[in-house]
Protein backbone atom coordinates (compact mmCIF):
# COMPACT_ATOMS: atom_id res chain seq x y z
CA UNK A 1 0.00 0.00 0.00
CA UNK A 2 1.43 3.36 -1.04
CA UNK A 3 0.36 6.40 0.95
CA UNK A 4 0.31 9.93 -0.44
CA UNK A 5 1.09 12.35 2.37
CA UNK A 6 0.48 16.10 2.23
CA UNK A 7 2.61 18.09 4.69
CA UNK A 8 0.92 21.36 5.57
CA UNK A 9 1.69 24.06 8.10
CA UNK A 10 4.55 26.11 9.39
CA UNK A 11 7.56 26.70 7.17
CA UNK A 12 10.16 27.97 9.63
CA UNK A 13 11.61 24.67 10.91
CA UNK A 14 12.84 21.43 9.34
CA UNK A 15 9.93 19.23 10.45
CA UNK A 16 9.15 18.24 6.85
CA UNK A 17 12.70 17.04 6.28
CA UNK A 18 12.62 15.08 9.53
CA UNK A 19 9.50 13.25 8.40
CA UNK A 20 10.64 12.62 4.83
CA UNK A 21 14.05 11.37 5.99
CA UNK A 22 12.53 9.23 8.74
CA UNK A 23 10.08 7.68 6.27
CA UNK A 24 12.62 7.13 3.49
CA UNK A 25 12.24 3.35 3.74
CA UNK A 26 8.42 3.44 3.67
CA UNK A 27 6.12 3.21 0.66
CA UNK A 28 5.06 6.87 0.80
CA UNK A 29 5.20 9.95 -1.36
CA UNK A 30 5.12 13.50 -0.05
CA UNK A 31 3.74 16.78 -1.29
CA UNK A 32 3.55 20.18 0.37
CA UNK A 33 2.86 23.84 -0.29
CA UNK A 34 5.61 26.08 -1.60
CA UNK A 35 7.80 26.58 1.47
CA UNK A 36 9.83 29.52 0.16
CA UNK A 37 8.12 32.20 2.25
CA UNK A 38 8.93 35.11 -0.07
CA UNK A 39 7.82 33.20 -3.18
CA UNK A 40 4.60 32.14 -1.46
CA UNK A 41 3.83 35.69 -0.35
CA UNK A 42 4.71 37.34 -3.67
CA UNK A 43 3.64 34.79 -6.31
CA UNK A 44 0.42 36.64 -7.11
CA UNK A 45 1.97 40.00 -7.83
CA UNK A 46 5.02 38.46 -9.51
CA UNK A 47 2.77 36.65 -11.98
CA UNK A 48 -0.37 38.80 -12.24
CA UNK A 49 0.97 42.30 -11.55
CA UNK A 50 1.65 44.61 -8.65
CA UNK A 51 -0.98 45.79 -6.20
CA UNK A 52 -0.84 49.05 -4.29
CA UNK A 53 -3.03 47.67 -1.51
CA UNK A 54 -1.44 44.92 0.64
CA UNK A 55 -4.85 43.23 0.98
CA UNK A 56 -4.99 42.58 -2.79
CA UNK A 57 -1.31 41.67 -2.89
CA UNK A 58 -1.91 38.97 -0.28
CA UNK A 59 -5.17 37.83 -1.83
CA UNK A 60 -3.58 37.23 -5.23
CA UNK A 61 -0.89 35.10 -3.61
CA UNK A 62 -3.34 33.20 -1.43
CA UNK A 63 -5.53 32.32 -4.38
CA UNK A 64 -2.64 31.05 -6.50
CA UNK A 65 -1.25 29.07 -3.55
CA UNK A 66 -4.73 27.60 -2.99
CA UNK A 67 -4.55 25.88 -6.39
CA UNK A 68 -1.61 23.78 -5.19
CA UNK A 69 -2.96 23.32 -1.66
CA UNK A 70 -6.41 22.15 -2.75
CA UNK A 71 -4.95 19.65 -5.21
CA UNK A 72 -2.42 18.34 -2.69
CA UNK A 73 -5.00 17.85 0.05
CA UNK A 74 -7.60 16.38 -2.30
CA UNK A 75 -5.16 13.78 -3.64
CA UNK A 76 -3.62 12.88 -0.28
CA UNK A 77 -4.37 9.76 1.71
CA UNK A 78 -3.03 11.38 4.87
CA UNK A 79 -2.70 15.09 5.68
CA UNK A 80 -0.20 16.16 8.34
CA UNK A 81 -0.68 19.71 9.62
CA UNK A 82 2.07 21.26 11.74
CA UNK A 83 1.44 24.20 14.05
CA UNK A 84 4.72 25.83 15.06
CA UNK A 85 5.58 27.72 18.20
CA UNK A 86 6.50 31.13 16.79
CA UNK A 87 3.60 32.22 14.57
CA UNK A 88 -0.16 31.82 14.43
CA UNK A 89 -0.75 29.61 11.41
CA UNK A 90 -4.30 30.46 10.42
CA UNK A 91 -3.65 28.92 7.01
CA UNK A 92 -2.71 25.64 8.71
CA UNK A 93 -5.98 25.65 10.63
CA UNK A 94 -7.83 26.25 7.38
CA UNK A 95 -5.96 23.36 5.72
CA UNK A 96 -6.85 21.07 8.63
CA UNK A 97 -10.51 22.03 8.35
CA UNK A 98 -10.49 21.53 4.59
CA UNK A 99 -8.88 18.10 4.97
CA UNK A 100 -11.39 17.14 7.67
CA UNK A 101 -14.29 18.27 5.47
CA UNK A 102 -12.98 16.03 2.69
CA UNK A 103 -12.79 13.10 5.11
CA UNK A 104 -9.00 12.83 4.89
CA UNK A 105 -7.01 10.99 7.52
CA UNK A 106 -5.59 13.88 9.51
CA UNK A 107 -2.54 13.98 11.78
CA UNK A 108 -2.02 17.21 13.73
CA UNK A 109 1.48 18.06 14.92
CA UNK A 110 2.13 20.62 17.66
CA UNK A 111 3.68 21.06 21.07
CA UNK A 112 1.81 20.89 24.38
CA UNK A 113 1.50 24.68 24.60
CA UNK A 114 -1.05 24.67 21.76
CA UNK A 115 -3.24 21.86 23.11
CA UNK A 116 -5.98 24.14 24.44
CA UNK A 117 -6.00 26.58 21.52
CA UNK A 118 -6.20 23.74 19.00
CA UNK A 119 -8.64 21.48 20.84
CA UNK A 120 -11.26 21.64 18.07
CA UNK A 121 -8.65 21.00 15.37
CA UNK A 122 -7.22 18.14 17.43
CA UNK A 123 -10.70 16.65 17.85
CA UNK A 124 -11.03 16.37 14.06
CA UNK A 125 -7.73 14.49 13.77
CA UNK A 126 -7.14 10.76 13.91
CA UNK A 127 -3.85 11.42 15.73
CA UNK A 128 -2.19 14.34 17.50
CA UNK A 129 1.59 14.09 17.59
CA UNK A 130 4.16 16.24 19.35
CA UNK A 131 7.18 15.39 17.18
CA UNK A 132 7.99 14.55 13.58
CA UNK A 133 9.34 11.21 14.83
CA UNK A 134 5.89 10.31 16.17
CA UNK A 135 4.42 11.07 12.74
CA UNK A 136 6.95 8.70 11.16
CA UNK A 137 6.08 6.04 13.74
CA UNK A 138 2.39 6.43 12.90
CA UNK A 139 3.11 6.01 9.19
CA UNK A 140 5.34 2.99 9.87
CA UNK A 141 2.61 1.36 11.96
CA UNK A 142 -0.11 2.09 9.38
CA UNK A 143 1.97 0.62 6.56
CA UNK A 144 3.78 -2.25 8.29
CA UNK A 145 2.03 -2.83 11.60
CA UNK A 146 5.34 -2.35 13.39
CA UNK A 147 5.67 -0.58 16.73
CA UNK A 148 8.64 1.57 17.74
CA UNK A 149 11.30 -0.12 19.68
Amino acid sequence: MTLKIYLSGEIHTDWREQITEGAADLDVSFDSPVTDHAASDDCGVAILGEEADKFWHDRKGAQINAIRTRKGIAEADVVVVRFGEQYKQWNAAFDAGYAAALGKSLIILHGPDHAHALKEVDAAALAVAQSPQQVVQILRYVLNGSLPG
